[in-house]
């Protein structure tokens, strides 16, 4: 018997007209679906006339459903994987999945679509060359502003999603942490309702009555960085935050474009200075 394939489908982020032929007609064939939310995948499915079988795979299902979806694919079916709304992992469950279909050494094909991230990039106002997809920040204020001060340096553009309840603490938090920057917000994008709003991260920043999903992206810090102690605070904030003295080194580095070395004598430095001055 010939192994099954997991197939990852694309489907629609709010307008049903968005969804391929060629995933139309796969989720028609194969054996069966694994959906996020089956009650939402259903309504697409009844409007493309698609009888397949659908069960659930989520995020507190996961690890137990992952192991049952490889052992249909070794049996020979062939499985698809959709998400909510858009492209499946993108923010939604699926990297177990993927981990253990490579490690069985199971075929794997996406399935393109579309993609809330692409096309909030394509309709925002800044230069595409370089970004970083963050998805939805932490809720923990020490893990946000972890995250927040890591990615401050960064050249390239941020991309975030937010739900309509936490909108406007999370363009609070950018704000605090990122400084006066503009930024891109896509709502309901595809949908009836789609809005597109060219804004500045401010201290008084609100979104009025709130509703639907956000893409939210922060233009990137075009400003040089100064050799100050900076270098050996988020050095610091790194390790405090889990990392070997090296990774956050590493890290620092990276997100900074600078040479690791660079860090590594500005952070000896300050220690050497901090040392110095408890004596």
């Amino acid at each position: 018997m010939s192994e099954g394939i997991l197939y990852l489908v694309a489907t629609p982020i709010g307008n049903l007209a968005d969804m391929t032929y060629r995933a139309v007609d796969l989720l028609k064939t194969v054996d069966i679906i694994y959906a996020e939310d089956t009650r939402q995948t259903k309504k697409l499915l009844n409007h493309y006339m698609i009888e397949t079988p659908l069960d659930s795979y989520h995020q507190h299902n996961e690890m137990g459903k992952s192991d049952t979806v490889i052992a249909k694919c070794l049996a020979g079916q062939s499985v698809a994987l959709v998400s909510d709304a858009g492209t499946p992992r993108l923010s939604d469950p699926g990297d177990t999945l993927i981990a253990k279909a490579v490690e069985a050494h199971i075929k794997i094909v996406p399935i393109p679509g579309a993609s809330a991230l692409l096309t909030a990039l394509v309709a925002s106002p800044f230069p595409m060359h370089e970004f970083t997809f963050i998805g939805f920040i932490p809720t923990q204020k020490k893990a946000q502003k972890a995250l927040l001060n890591r990615l401050k340096a960064m050249p390239g553009l941020l991309v975030l999603y937010e739900a309509p309840h936490r909108i406007n603490a999370t363009l609070k938090a950018l704000f605090e942490g990122l400084g006066e920057r503009p930024i891109y917000i896509g709502r309901e994008l595809t949908k009836k309702f789609e809005e597109h709003l060219h804004l500045t991260l401010a201290k008084d920043l609100e979104i009025k009555a709130p509703r639907g999903e956000y893409v939210i992206i922060v233009e990137g810090n075009h400003r040089p960085i100064e050799l100050d102690d900076d270098y050996a605070s988020h050095v610091e904030l790194l390790m405090a935050d889990g990392l070997s003295e090296k990774d956050a080194i590493k890290e620092v580095a990276h997100v900074r474009n600078l040479k690791k070395n660079t860090v590594y004598m500005a952070y000896q430095q300050y220690k050497k200075e901090a040392e110095d001055g408890s004596k």
